[in-house]
């Protein structure tokens, strides 16, 4: 079965399947395993100490894969100027550049008359408009079952996608409550033409950094072990539930300004979980496909897997549709 969209055309890959920019974790070993299994790979360059750091980064990935690779910028969520490092992607002709959260108008400016893919995660039809008129060349739109930062609305990813791909012209990436080859296949159903998974690729064996009690908990989860903290600051995201996130929802029912908020909502906080698996101490960002994890694969053994449920479900339409 060859996957023929304009993702994976656009990407110059084989599978329209994006990991997620996943902060303090999508580095080289997990973007390169997932660009050599047919899919795009992605580091995280904000959760980088320093453009020379996101440089050596680059280089890493592409000892390890000749295949096309995304740098993400998450622009909102860390408060440091992104222009360096995004220099570092130009001069490193970085095939693809991402962008999460914030305004990304100054990207769009940076890269005027760069070949680089620019795609934009949106959470709302108007933002994947907007992202069309600045040059987007896809969005990715995240419903509401997603992990980590979400949209305001608690719009589902059902809802969402088949609004999004009338709105605009450029191809639409699903993501949110996707996790196997079924969703890979309702997403395309929705309209969408590729898929972007965050969660389920934290529970590979590829994904180095993440603690192996932050993957058992995603495996020995369900969709209702998850919370949306942040969301009386403007910033709804969803994060495993735990002691942990009870404290932050509490601190947000009693009005809790953002500096009472600041140090249970730090990368540092995120960091203690899902690098050092101090779970009451932190929090970890995760999505309502947890309830769907029932291990911890290689990459290569999920895509496989992916692919074959994908084309299972390609098998079942042919039967069930007939000409008259």
């Amino acid at each position: 079965m060859k996957w023929n969209t304009r993702v994976t055309n656009l990407l110059n890959i084989d599978y329209p399947i994006i990991q997620g920019g996943l902060a303090y974790l999508a580095y080289a070993d997990l973007a390169a395993a997932v660009s050599n299994a047919g899919g795009l790979g992605q580091i995280t360059a904000m959760s980088l100490p320093s453009p020379e750091a996101l440089r050596q980064e680059i280089q890493k990935v592409r000892e390890k894969t000749a295949k096309p690779f995304g740098v993400n910028f998450a622009i909102g969520q860390h408060g440091r100027p992104f222009e360096h490092m995004l220099e570092v992607a130009i001069e490193e002709n970085v095939p693809v550049v991402t962008m999460t959260g914030g305004n990304p108008a100054p990207i769009f400016e940076q890269l005027k008359g760069v070949e680089t893919k620019k795609l934009v995660l949106v959470a709302a039809r108007r933002q994947a408009e907007k992202a069309e008129e600045l040059g987007a060349d896809a969005v990715m739109v995240v419903g509401q079952e997603g992990g980590g930062h979400l949209g305001k609305n608690d719009t589902g990813t059902f809802v969402l996608i088949p609004q999004v791909v009338d709105a605009v012209s450029i191809p639409v990436i699903a993501s949110g409550g996707i996790g196997d080859g079924r969703g890979l296949m309702a997403a395309l159903s929705l309209g969408a033409e590729g898929i972007e998974m965050g969660t389920r690729f934290i529970a590979t064996k590829e994904c180095v950094h993440a603690h192996e009690s932050y993957k058992q908990a995603l495996v020995n989860g369900s969709e209702y072990d998850t919370v949306v903290i942040k969301r009386t600051l403007g910033a709804p995201a969803r994060a495993i539930a735990n002691s942990f996130t009870d404290q932050i929802l509490a601190l947000e029912s009693n009005q809790a300004t953002y500096e009472e908020l600041k140090q249970y909502i730090s990368g540092q906080a995120n960091r203690n979980y899902i690098y050092n698996g101090n779970q009451d101490e932190g929090f970890a960002w995760a999505g309502q496909v947890m309830g769907m994890i029932k291990d911890v694969p290689s990459v290569e053994e999920l895509f496989k897997r992916m692919i074959k449920e994908a084309e299972e479900v390609a098998g079942r339409w042919a039967s069930v549709t007939t000409r008259a």
